[in-house]
């Protein structure tokens, strides 16, 4: 399911070899990389590149925000379009990113901003400073409302990722407050207006050979929740001003969730490009993007995948490991010093790369992000660090990989730095309070890093680590999930719903066949493969000759290996449920498809009265979305899984329990109506999520592309009930 195709792998495959034949060293004896990131232009940060051309459908707005330009005093007009400068000068590699950590029992805000600088650009004296600011009685303004402009922050004409198109600035805060020196709209004048400054922290200094430091500065970020929704403003060292929103104290969160943010080895991104795009990646992103600027998101959960590593494997120190003939040959490869430093400078370079490209950079910039650890930080064309066999993990290159991979994903996407920042979740002992660690991972040299952090008074969502404690036969360890477990338990009364975000779909069509075939020494398919025999050296993968698909499927919750802990993972959580009185919902991505199976109480078969869904406590959703950039699998497959989808398992009706999938996809994005197929929606998709404060509903709206590359997309929305049973055992 997560593979790009027959014929990409092998164009993949053949891409790998003919980089093998070419690699070379420098004049400094070392091999030349295949990609250094360089920092960006003086001044600029990393929302800086223009990605888009105009496109017809904006050209109105944009002309009338010119317009509105025009008739200004021509000092207002030419300081409403000046570019903010930042004093001292900070030379960006990425950033800023926003993290959003948790709300305490005072009603603060918890979150940070992470930027990353180069040394030999920057001035560090003073060190960087973020300064944010708002209004707490400061209304948030409908969109389209009579007093609101009708341009939008995240309209393509121009790309909202460039600061130096002047509709950033909002038309109601020039005309309400006028600019200051810099460029940047005045502050809000009322006498309760808070501004914050904050220094910034060194929490790392990454060293290339040869070329140069690049500092991690870490801002922690604390709003007191009020009466009225928030708009933050902040920039960093005077430069440009962005933002983003916060809840009012008693508001359920507003937050959308993605997965999958890439492309796997072989795919052609412009195959996924629409007109106006310069790449196939932000299509949804601008999608999610134009829905936050109509009703701003307060975060953006990612689940999983939202970086893919499969070109670790083009890296040149890496070929005589990748092109090794054997496994005895791989396990053998020594991890040399040459070796370990470019494994730090390709997931160095490939998060500056990743996260300051596009629309992604921008919504990583507007909206704070709650991440976890999936599979994003070991992708090597197929899914799954921790579904090989463990003597191929716990090899020397790869155990590398694996710890150094988790150590960047810890960086980058959670602001964390274990070495600084400590092993001890204990309250007060850790910058962030929604941490809850596990044991060491076998292969990762670091405990598994899980999240708990509330979504509002009435919704939490748990952010799972599956990937750090994993190994082929286990996904998380018996006292990761006791402590989690403990940690629910004490959740206060009047949470109802609890979102747990797993990666991986656990109700979901099983693949056992296919896992039988491809696990089977006499599948002669697989046979040929080993050998490259009839060019089918693609069906099995360059690490163990296992077949390609092999580890994915081991992957998943149903898979033969992990049945067990799967079964025994949902009736602890129904327990739970019925216990607290608390709707468990499932959030799941990776399979590049949209999705929502369901959990609910077996009554016994033909005749029987079920139980409504608001009653049950065993009715568990599992919302499946992603990608958000991947492709689709082939239409063969995703017929095949559709076709899976209609059973109804019996696994867990010893547990008195049914599983089965939600015919959701009755109409395609078009609106024509589909006969066949209602279970799998095989297109890219993101999810909006919100409270429903009248029904007290949790309302999942996927959000499915209309057309591919085009940029838009139509909901499909999933509401999931509040309990209505009594508490107790």
């Amino acid at each position: 399911m997560d593979n790009a195709g027959w014929h990409a792998q092998r164009r993949a495959d053949k891409d790998s070899f003919r980089y093998f034949s070419r690699r070379h060293r420098g004049s400094d004896g070392q091999y030349v990389p295949e990609v250094v990131v360089g920092p960006l232009p003086n001044g600029q940060i990393s929302t800086a590149l223009p990605e888009y051309t105009p496109r017809p459908s904006n050209i109105s707005s944009s002309a009338t925000h010119s317009k509105r330009l025009a008739e200004m005093p021509p000092a207002e007009r030419a300081m409403a379009q000046r570019i903010p400068q930042m004093s001292p000068l900070l030379q960006f590699m990425v950033g800023p990113l926003l993290r959003y950590d948790t709300i305490d029992m005072n009603g603060v805000w918890h979150g940070a901003a992470l930027i990353v600088t180069a040394d030999a650009g920057s001035n560090y004296d003073p060190v960087p400073v973020l300064t944010y600011q708002w209004d707490p009685e400061e209304p948030r303004r409908v969109p389209n409302s009579p007093t609101s402009s009708t341009f939008s922050k995240y309209e393509l004409s121009p790309h909202p990722a460039d600061p130096h198109a002047t509709p950033l600035l909002a038309w109601e805060d020039v005309a309400k407050t006028g600019t200051d020196e810099k460029g940047r709209p005045k502050a809000c004048t009322g006498t309760i207006d808070q501004t914050q400054r904050v220094v910034g922290q060194e929490i790392y200094v990454y060293s290339g050979r040869g070329g140069g430091t690049f500092t991690f500065w870490r801002f922690p970020i604390r709003i007191q929740l009020g009466a009225n929704e928030l708009c933050i403003k902040y920039s960093i060292n005077g430069g440009i001003q962005l933002s983003f929103y916060v809840p009012a104290l008693r508001q359920n969160m507003r937050w959308a969730t993605h997965s999958c943010n890439g492309f796997s080895a072989g795919v052609n991104p412009d195959d996924y490009r629409g007109p106006g795009f310069k790449s196939g990646y932000d299509p949804m992103w601008v999608d999610l993007l134009q829905k936050h600027s109509q009703e701003p998101f307060h975060v953006l959960v990612g689940g999983g995948d939202q970086l893919y590593c499969d070109s670790i494997t083009r890296e040149p120190e890496m070929q005589d490991w990748v092109h090794a003939q054997n496994g005895p040959s791989k396990l053998a490869c020594p991890l040399t010093p040459e070796i370990a430093e470019c494994i730090d400078r390709f997931y160095f370079n490939h998060y500056c790369t990743s996260f300051r490209h596009g629309a992604f950079a921008r919504a990583n910039s507007s909206i704070p992000m709650l991440n976890m650890c999936a599979n994003q930080w070991w992708r090597l064309e197929i899914d799954g660090f921790g579904s090989y066999p463990d003597e191929l993990q716990s090899s020397p290159i790869f155990q590398a990989i694996g710890a150094r991979g988790y150590y960047f994903y810890l960086l980058f996407q959670c602001f964390i730095n274990p070495y600084i920042d400590g092993l001890d979740d204990r309250p007060g002992h850790h910058p962030f309070k929604s941490l809850i660690l596990g044991i060491q991972g076998p292969f990762v040299g670091l405990p598994s890093h899980s999240f708990l952090a509330p979504l509002g008074p009435n919704v939490h969502i748990l952010m799972l680590d599956c990937r750090a404690e994993r190994k082929k036969d286990r996904v998380c360890s018996d006292a990761q999930y006791k402590k989690v477990h403990d940690h629910i338990k004490q959740l206060p009364s009047s949470v109802e719903h609890l979102i747990v975000q797993i990666g991986i779909p656990i109700a979901y069509p099983r693949l056992v066949f296919l896992e039988t075939a491809l696990d089977s020494k006499l599948n002669p398919l697989i046979a040929l493969g080993r050998n490259r025999f009839l060019g089918l050296g693609g069906l099995v993968n360059k690490f163990n000759a296992e077949a390609e698909l092999l580890d994915d499927l081991n992957d998943h919750w149903t898979a033969k290996t992990h049945k067990k802990e799967r079964n025994f993972f949902i009736q602890e959580l129904q327990g739970i449920a019925k216990m607290k009185r608390l709707r468990i919902t499932f959030l799941s991505g990776d399979v590049h498809c949209a999705a929502v199976g369901v959990f609910k109480t077996y009554t016994g078969g033909r005749g029987s009265v079920e139980v409504s869904p608001s009653g049950d406590f065993r009715y568990m959703i599992n919302i499946v979305t992603s990608a958000i950039v991947n492709t689709p699998p082939p239409a063969a497959v995703i017929a095949m899984v559709s076709t899976l989808a209609t059973k109804v398992h019996k696994t867990l009706h010893y547990a008195q329990t049914d599983e089965t999938m939600i015919p959701l996809f009755t109409h395609d994005p078009n609106g024509t109506v589909r006969v066949k197929n209602k279970y799998i929606m095989g297109r890219r998709n993101w999810c909006a999520v919100q409270w429903d404060s009248r029904t007290g509903e949790v309302i999942f709206d996927l959000r499915v592309e209309k057309e591919k590359g085009v940029g838009t997309s139509v909901g499909y929305e999933v509401r999931v009930p509040p309990p209505q049973w009594a508490p107790g055992p």
